[in-house]
């Protein structure tokens, strides 16, 4: 495993970059909607485990008061033209490019990730922004629907901003999860009151205080800070719709408070993610797609594969090339383009990872790479990890581990192989390699997945914006992305009008020669062939 060298201003990773500085941090922390007096929380860079940032707590107070400001500003947004939301996105776009290296500092510094990983989550809300901007009009215009009687019912199918959003957003991805969800609901014409993880929230209010800057009209993106014990509660019982990711116990809560209201939840939950190498793969590019669906930001991704299931004809060749590629990654922090992976982000994370391991060890797994932590480069460093002889009485055969840890199992054939991949409650991502393209899709049809991916780990799939992406089973309910990602956040009405004459017999006419005249009438656009 290759070492980064020590930082510039510590033993063990670096410093803070020079944008991040005390007066920065200062104006990014008074954006939350907290009282005066508010109570402070503190966070800590996980390269060094030194403090980072002070954040207000907000209290359930703070959050109706959010909402109401919310509720305020969203009346007059929702009649801004979709023209004018299309712009200040456009701008929002072209700022978020601009001062990337900014954010990018921000990522690394509050989540720990290298600016490689960072850098794609730049790039997924450049993505993002633009076809919510150039798409939103064709989405949200009004459709004229077929009538009940043909040539007499003009029927049109509007759509209405449900109102106010709550948004819940995970540290591992602080700036994609931040603002791509909100992004599609401010876009609807709603407004957003949004409590991001406090560890990245520095991320998440860079991104509300750009949008601000492009544009967006005073309050209608609202930023509370707090743990879900203290203002989850307010959160779910304010809000006209609500998006989470997370935890799939989480969801699970938010999914019977979001009944017990009556309103609309999309959750984005965990996985136990798993990529099949079919027998006919390119060993080196597949070695190289599990590098990247296995590794980025240490682990700590919804989509990434924990789960390996590679054909027994191929297995060993294959295990030889995963194992040096993983062997050379460059583990460390720095502040540019240097490193391949970078650290865990809280201390949980990396107790999870260790017990994991530790514990898949104890009963008989085998590292191949990996396996340990390294505290010589910082506090939250683990290298990544590659186990087999992996069994269903430990811990990681079945549980999320979020980390960069991986399980590699062989197969028989295809069927084997399907069945172990669907051998899980989850059902959020999956990849398959072959150099048969039909035969890997016709594979990937078969796993329990959200998103499956051909020839690559996770990102064809998430970077297809136009399609639906989301979980099954324990991984969740809803899409983000496409049509789905942007009309979740409306309320679909029909305008039915009815012209000259419906469904009631004219004056004249006695009810049975009517039933018989519309009966015939059925029959006749029946062969007709209408719809």
């Amino acid at each position: 495993m290759a070492i980064a060298p020590a930082g510039p201003t510590t033993a063990r990773g670096p410093g803070l970059p020079a944008s991040i500085t005390p007066s920065f941090l200062q104006r990014l922390t008074t954006l939350v909607s907290a009282a005066p007096n508010a109570a402070r929380v503190t966070t800590t860079a996980p390269y060094t485990g030194v403090p980072l940032a002070d954040f207000p707590v907000s209290t359930p107070e703070d959050v109706e008061a959010a909402f109401a400001r919310a509720r305020t500003a969203q009346k007059t947004w929702a009649a801004t033209p979709v023209a004018e939301r299309k712009r200040i996105l456009l701008r929002y776009h072209d700022l978020v490019l601009a001062r990337q290296d900014q954010v990018l500092d921000l990522m690394q510094a509050e989540n720990g990730k290298t600016r490689r990983d960072a850098f794609l989550e730049v790039v997924d809300i450049g993505i993002v922004s633009r076809y919510y901007a150039r798409n939103a009009a064709k989405y949200l215009s009004p459709k004229r629907r077929r009538g009940a009687i043909p040539l007499l019912t003009h029927t049109t199918e509007l759509r209405h901003p449900k109102g106010v959003v709550t948004v819940i957003s995970p540290w591992n991805y602080p700036l994609s999860m931040a603002a791509s969800d909100t992004i599609a609901a401010l876009m609807a014409g709603n407004a957003v009151v949004q409590k991001p993880d406090t560890q990245t929230a520095l991320t998440a209010l860079w991104s509300m205080d750009l949008m601000y800057e492009a544009g967006l009209p005073a309050g209608v993106w609202q930023m509370v800070i707090g743990r879900g014990s203290s203002i989850g509660g307010a959160l779910m019982d304010n809000a006209d719709y609500m998006m989470f990711t997370g935890s799939t116990a989480t969801g699970r809560q938010i999914a019977s408070d979001a009944g017990r209201r009556l309103v609309g939840a999309s959750l984005e939950l965990g996985g136990k993610n798993a990529m099949i190498v079919l027998d006919d793969a390119d060993i080196e590019k597949a070695a190289d797609g599990a590098v990247a669906a296995c590794f980025p930001s240490a682990g700590q991704l919804c989509v990434s594969v924990e789960r390996l299931y590679v054909a027994e004809s191929i297995r060993d060749k294959f295990v030889a090339v995963f194992v040096a590629r993983t062997r050379k990654l460059k583990i460390g922090g720095a502040y540019d383009y240097s490193m391949d992976v970078g650290s865990l982000t809280t201390p949980s994370q990396l107790t999870t990872v260790t017990e994991h391991v530790d514990d898949a060890v104890a009963k008989g797994a085998t590292v191949l790479a990996g396996g340990r932590a390294r505290p010589d480069l910082g506090p939250l460093f683990y290298e990544p990890t590659i186990l087999t002889d992996v069994t269903p009485d430990m811990t990681l055969y079945d549980h999320e581990t979020f980390g960069p840890v991986v399980s590699i199992y062989s197969y028989r054939d295809v069927d084997e192989a399907v069945a172990l991949a669907n051998s899980t409650p989850y059902g959020l991502n999956g990849s398959v390699w072959s150099r048969n393209g039909a035969r890997a899709r016709a594979v990937a049809a078969r796993v329990h997945a959200g998103t499956v991916n051909v020839n690559e780990a996770f990102a064809a799939a998430w970077g297809s914006i136009d399609a639906p992406m989301g979980g099954m089973g324990d991984s969740g309910l809803g899409r983000r992305h496409g049509a789905d990602g942007i009309l979740k956040y409306t309320e679909p009405q029909t305008v039915a009008h009815q012209r000259i004459q419906g469904f009631y017999p004219p004056s004249g006419i006695s009810p049975e020669t009517w039933a018989t005249l519309l009966t015939g009438a059925l029959k006749v656009l029946k062969a007709a062939g209408m719809r």
